[in-house]
């Protein structure tokens, strides 16, 4: 049996959430995640969708999945696509399985024209490094990731007030 990649329907809903789940407590921050299957449904299967996801699958069984939207480079001037999440189940992993989900992922950046492929790993994950590294993928070490939440973001966002 090999391993078969496709897009997520509706009757996905349950499993993806329990594979963000997943990914949330391998990275320990189970606490962080707070979407609902409503909220997950509304993101990827409304009538414009911005927010994508794919499964890789071993018969019946779900094995993991990969979560993505698309940026855009002004200095190509065109769209990327960002992969949020991938996860394969551990007892699927070394079997192909993220592979294949990457492989299928980088075949629609090359469908579609979208010349960047880009994703985080947490500096700690050194599996993921070596995989991602096997593939050809090069770390931005010279950037440092930015973000805005709660509190902070509503103290700037009142400051044009």
């Amino acid at each position: 049996m090999s391993v078969i990649v496709r897009a997520a329907t509706p009757t996905d809903l349950a499993e993806i959430l329990r594979y963000i789940h997943a990914l949330a407590e391998y990275e320990k921050a189970p606490s962080e995640v707070v979407l609902s299957i409503s909220d997950l449904e509304s993101s990827l299967f409304c009538e414009n969708p911005q927010v994508y996801c794919l499964l890789s699958q071993l018969g019946d069984e779900i094995t993991g999945i990969a979560i993505w939207h698309l940026n855009y480079s002004t200095w190509l001037g065109k769209h990327g696509m960002y992969l949020e999440d991938l996860f394969v189940d551990p007892k699927h992993r070394g079997a192909g399985h993220g592979k294949a989900l990457l492989i299928r992922l980088a075949q629609i950046c090359v469908e579609k024209g979208y010349p960047r492929f880009q994703w985080w790993v947490l500096d700690w994950n050194q599996p993921a490094i070596d995989f991602y590294n096997s593939l050809g993928a090069v770390a931005m070490d010279e950037w440092t990731v930015f973000r805005l939440t709660g509190e902070d973001l509503i103290k700037l966002a009142n400051e044009g007030n």
